[in-house]
């Protein structure tokens, strides 16, 4: 099953890939801001639980549905871009184990606990 997800995942991360150029933006764009997401992580500094849902927010893919959606009416492409990479990160982190986090810190996810 874990092998499916992950596959299913690898679909969605090419899916950004495609759906990024389509944009008349730079690949630089793509790669510099890939990992940008994972600034939610900053929220464990504080505690397991601002961690978790800080963590949740930057990893959410409604999110980044809906910052997609409102770059393409608005018609803005950084808009558009910032909900492409957002989607194209999860994809990544999802297809590596790293899933939405539980309270009981970092490692514990909604794909099971990190490492095992």
């Amino acid at each position: 099953m874990k092998t499916i997800l992950k596959l299913e995942e690898f679909g969605l991360l090419l899916f950004g890939i495609w759906a990024f150029s389509n944009l008349d933006l730079s690949w630089g764009w793509y790669v510099g801001l890939f990992l940008v997401p994972d600034i939610g992580m900053l929220g464990y500094l504080l505690n397991k639980k601002y961690g978790a849902i800080l963590y949740n927010i930057f990893h959410h893919r409604f999110i980044a549905v809906i910052l997609f959606f409102i770059g393409y009416f608005i018609q803005n492409e950084f808009v558009m871009m910032a909900g492409i990479i957002l989607f194209s990160h999860i994809a990544f982190d999802r297809m590596l184990g790293y899933g939405l986090k539980f309270e009981k810190g970092f490692k514990f996810t909604h794909l099971g606990e990190i490492g095992n």
